[in-house]
């Protein structure tokens, strides 16, 4: 299979189900950011860190596969001519939302409470974090600009709310195993 297809050579592309549009298209913007996102968690999980993050990271990555999918599908091409859905892979779910909260719980136990704002750094690794969360931020800013435009399943946009705040603690969290100062924001006053 040839990697170059030449068909995107006049600015579009095709979506599931062989829809094409322009390159610049908010469904391309949102799954192409979801993919952006992927490829910095991929970078954060080669860090230095425990098992069990590099574990969660791993299933997160192929989570985002789905959202992926999930989002390169528009409402009229979701089921196939004979009623079956195109997409026949598991779709985000309530577990899955509920397994991040389950880490992120976790993870506070450990934590000292939050009584500022924290600066973004410390570590190269919580940097890698922050960034993967930030990036994280603007493909739920994108998929919720989609979903108005063309509803998608609102799991998505809510399982990429969800992630971003994992992302948030688990930096916190590398911080603390990183023994990484956690720079308070402390807006100055006139």
């Amino acid at each position: 299979m040839k990697v170059y297809t030449k068909t995107g050579d006049k600015g579009t592309t095709a979506l599931f189900g062989g829809t094409r549009v322009p390159k610049h298209h908010i469904r391309i913007e949102s799954y192409g950011t979801v993919d952006e996102l992927n490829s910095y968690i991929g970078l954060l999980r080669d860090q230095d860190m425990d098992p069990r993050s590099k574990e969660i990271l791993a299933h997160i990555q192929n989570k985002l596969f789905t959202v992926g999918a999930i989002l390169a599908t528009p409402p009229e091409k979701e089921l196939l001519k004979n009623g079956k859905e195109r997409l026949n892979i598991s779709k985000i779910s309530e577990e899955e939302i509920e397994l991040l909260e389950k880490e992120m719980d976790v993870m506070n136990e450990r934590l000292p409470p939050m009584t500022h704002f924290v600066l973004p750094g410390g570590h190269p690794t919580v940097s890698h974090c922050h960034v993967a969360r930030c990036v994280c931020r603007r493909a739920e800013r994108l998929a919720t600009h989609l979903h108005e435009v063309e509803p998608t399943d609102e799991r998505v946009i809510k399982y990429l709310n969800r992630l971003s705040d994992y992302l948030f603690v688990l930096a916190r969290k590398l911080s603390l195993d990183l023994k990484a100062d956690e720079v308070k924001w402390i807006p100055e006053k006139f």
